[in-house]
């Protein structure tokens, strides 16, 4: 059956049919009659019919009942088929993976967050990501056949056109999709975590019908992603987004990509912990203090998060000031793109107000009024199951050759 179904979608991507434009309307959109079909591809209505009648004897379309509307015959409204197949996806974080599954509509059918495990540049880890995927695909209500493809988040350089992460897994002499879909024995495919993100965003949640959209990552580090015209933005590569790794600052500070004075030195989860631990260490009192200064324990992003939501006022003014920062640079992004909207998404966005409110005065202040009026500044909607949620529908259209 999955081999049917795979053989069919092939065929499909080989040139741009009807067939192919069909199935990425019922993507982004959801359900479609035929006449509203065949006015969003811009085909007649013989021709429509035609191929969505392939698609459901392909098992990838199916009616979903009449649609009601005002006036004259009733037409039958048809989607996607749910169990035509599922998808997986994976998003690594610093020490826990998350693992979802979706189903051929891109419902998720389930999720799996905080997996304990260490990311680390090494084959016992690459091992060990392997058989949490495999633990996971064991617990799921239908066959292991049945998965068509599973797409793995990386952070930061990845080129998903050859399957290879230049930061992670670096050991390895052939690509990481080749490596992992062995361990694994289901395709595999790669993608950046914040691509991951703002394409989950862009189907199922803040962003969802429009345009021209940057999604901003912030945590630990900084990324943005970028929406185009209504498709993600690549760059030659694979590697469009590190916007983090600009540099802005001549503060000699090293960041973690080995150059100097990059914005995320000053804008990122690291650059928080750093200036409230340098505050707590010349004196300023926090409730993180204690860590700090007698348990002689690193921060964690979770203590950064909790201090904030208990309003600790030396961590909210240090956020605030990054937050400033980063309204600054987003300021630049948004006069070269002119997006409808900016998403602010990963785990600092967490914090709202306290992030949103700074960023927006900011972009005010030091972006070109006719630009900046046009754009909207929104917290992200989906939360931490951005990432997993994001790798599902990424792992679906790069198979359906929509990417």
């Amino acid at each position: 059956m999955r081999d049917e179904l795979l053989k069919h979608i092939r065929n499909i991507n080989k040139k741009s049919s009807v067939q192919g434009r069909i199935l990425e309307q019922f993507v982004s959109q959801g359900t479609f009659t035929i006449p509203e079909m065949s006015k969003a591809v811009g085909v007649s209505l013989p021709t429509a019919t035609s191929a969505i009648n392939e698609l459901i004897k392909a098992g990838l379309v199916r009616e979903v009942g009449k649609k009601d509307i005002s006036s004259g015959r009733i037409p039958m409204a048809y989607d996607l088929v749910p169990n035509a197949g599922y998808f997986v996806g994976v998003n690594p974080e610093m020490d826990c993976l998350a693992l979802a599954a979706s189903d051929f509509c891109g419902n998720l059918i389930t999720e799996k967050i905080r997996v304990p495990y260490t990311y680390e540049n090494t084959p016992e880890n690459l091992e060990q990501m392997a058989k949490i995927i495999n633990d996971f695909i064991a617990t799921l209500p239908y066959a292991k056949e049945e998965i068509l493809q599973i797409c793995v988040n990386i952070a930061e350089r990845v080129n998903p056109f050859e399957g290879n992460a230049y930061n992670m897994f670096t050991f390895l002499e052939e690509s990481l999709t080749s490596k992992l879909t062995k361990l694994i024995q289901i395709p595999v495919c790669i993608e950046n975590d914040t691509r991951s993100m703002t394409f989950a965003e862009f189907i199922k949640g803040r962003s969802k019908g429009l345009k021209n959209v940057i999604f901003a990552n912030v945590c630990w580090g900084l990324a943005i992603g970028i929406i185009i015209d209504g498709k993600l933005y690549y760059g030659k590569s694979g590697y469009s987004g590190e916007f983090g790794h600009m540099t802005a600052y001549n503060n000699n500070i090293i960041c973690h990509c080995g150059k100097i004075g990059c914005i995320e030195t000053e804008v990122s989860g690291r650059a928080l912990k750093r200036k409230l631990t340098e505050k707590i260490l010349n004196g300023k009192t926090s409730i993180l203090s204690d860590k700090v200064l007698n348990q002689k324990e690193e921060l964690t992003l979770k203590d950064l998060l909790e201090s904030i939501d208990k309003e600790d006022v030396l961590s909210l003014a240090t956020l605030q000031n990054i937050a400033d920062e980063l309204g600054k640079q987003l300021a630049g992004v948004i006069n070269i793109f002119n997006p409808e909207l900016v998403v602010l998404g990963g785990p600092l966005s967490e914090t709202g107000e306290y992030l949103l409110l700074p960023i927006k005065s900011a972009v005010k202040k030091y972006s070109l009024n006719m630009v900046s009026r046009d754009t909207q500044i929104k917290l992200a909607k989906l939360g931490n199951t951005a990432g997993v949620l994001g790798a599902c529908l990424l792992s679906r259209s790069k198979l359906l050759g929509m990417l």
